[in-house]
């Protein structure tokens, strides 16, 4: 359990510069943010903080600009947004290693909001470099790490920081999301299921294999399931395979004991793109030429009713190429499954990355118990890694 930015008396934050680790990273075109959400998600840290009289300083990544500043991936269309969110001005601090910034972090009014330009324009960042963590500590007085979608890295900013510059606590976003996927792994609701999809089983072993003591059933999707049949010694015609990882497939089939559940059958086409004419057929007819590229109609329906029976819910990866009408159904009809399960009571997460994208497209986003925003950091936890950015925090 890790200290929280709640266990902070007033006395602690007024007047203090609160150094807060967020993730803004964003999609941004044409310079301005297309999707707010995970800035929106950072809100009740700040609202928090500026309540209390803080002087709140936000750092954040954007992109891949390699160490070196780069136009592309600055900050400032994130400023715009930040300030229409508040309805106020926030302050831009350009170059976080000009001795002019840790003055302009002090002369914040209390209650006031700046955001440091993107952390990795200094090649220090990702290297976790001790001189550029304390040139970041030096722009605050305590430390909040509210970027969960950053706490599998140990970078600068969300391990070296935190160990220099103390108090180092969870914001209420990095705080919901250990809570929720702690809960889940540790003591869920019962019958727990999991619901797994992607392209590649190799990107989920070790997850499969942390989750399999834990749970009561894994729903296979998506084109992993592909490699599974393969291993079940059936047809899967062009559909995607790792042929590597067939002896491994079989190896989860047979220690899974049951609990692995795999599409009784599946939507192909002779090949991916919109508007293709489709069929639906069983695993067992996938004819030589067409690839699988969706769950057919009875999972969906058979998925929907165990869902609908669980006590927990934890999803990770789409069930088909849900980019690409009509191989999105599947996807969707886990989604709304899942946001009927949740107004009967059910415990339902959806583990960031392509399912959060999913959800969100579909509008159902706010019909989930707990939308995870950090994709890679949520599947390590869930593998039972420890993640640097948290494991860096004080302790409660």
């Amino acid at each position: 359990m890790k200290r929280s930015l709640s266990a902070l008396g007033h006395e602690t934050l007024a007047g203090t510069r609160a150094l807060v680790r967020v993730d803004f990273n964003c999609p941004i075109e044409d310079g301005a943010v297309t999707d707010a959400t995970r800035i929106r998600a950072a809100l009740p840290t700040i609202r928090y903080l500026k309540e209390r009289g803080a002087r709140v300083v936000l750092l954040s990544h954007l992109g891949r600009p390699k160490g070196k500043k780069d136009p592309a991936y600055t900050l400032q269309p994130v400023v715009g947004e930040l300030e229409r969110l508040l309805g106020e001005p926030v302050t831009f601090i350009e170059d976080p290693a000009a001795p002019e910034a840790a003055r302009a972090t002090a002369r914040l009014p209390r209650g006031g909001v700046a955001v440091v330009e993107n952390t990795r324009f200094l090649p220090g960042e990702e290297k976790n470099d001790p001189d550029t963590a304390r040139m970041f500590a030096a722009l605050g007085d305590i430390f909040i790490n509210d970027a969960f979608g950053a706490a599998h890295r140990a970078h600068a900013t969300t391990v070296g920081v935190a160990q220099v510059l103390k108090p180092a606590v969870t914001g209420f976003l990095m705080e919901r999301e250990l809570r929720y996927l702690g809960a889940a792994l540790e003591q869920p609701a019962r019958p727990f299921v999991a619901i797994l999809g992607g392209a590649k089983i190799s990107g989920k072993i070790d997850l499969i294999g942390a989750l399999l003591p834990k749970v009561d059933h894994i729903l296979i999707g998506g084109a992993m399931a592909c490699t599974f049949f393969r291993a079940m010694g059936l047809e899967v015609g062009s559909s995607l395979v790792e042929s590597d990882r067939i002896p491994m497939a079989r190896d989860l089939l047979s220690a899974a004991d049951g609990k692995l559940v795999l599409p009784s059958g599946g939507v192909i086409a002779e090949r991916l793109e919109p508007g293709i004419a489709t069929r639906e057929v069983t695993r067992d007819a996938i004819p030589p030429g067409w690839g699988m590229y969706d769950i057919d109609s009875p999972t969906i329906e058979s998925y929907s009713q165990t869902i609908g029976a669980a006590g927990t819910v934890l999803w990770n990866g789409p069930m088909g190429v849900f980019e690409t009408e009509p191989f999105d159904r599947g996807t969707l009809g886990v989604a709304k499954a899942m946001a009927a399960a949740t107004a009967r009571g059910v415990v339902t997460i959806v583990g960031g990355g392509d399912s959060a994208a999913a959800v969100a497209a579909a509008g159902l986003s706010e019909q989930m118990t707990h939308v995870s925003t950090g994709g890679g950091a949520s599947l390590e936890f869930l593998e039972g890694k420890e993640l640097p950015g948290v494991q860096a925090l004080d302790d409660a």
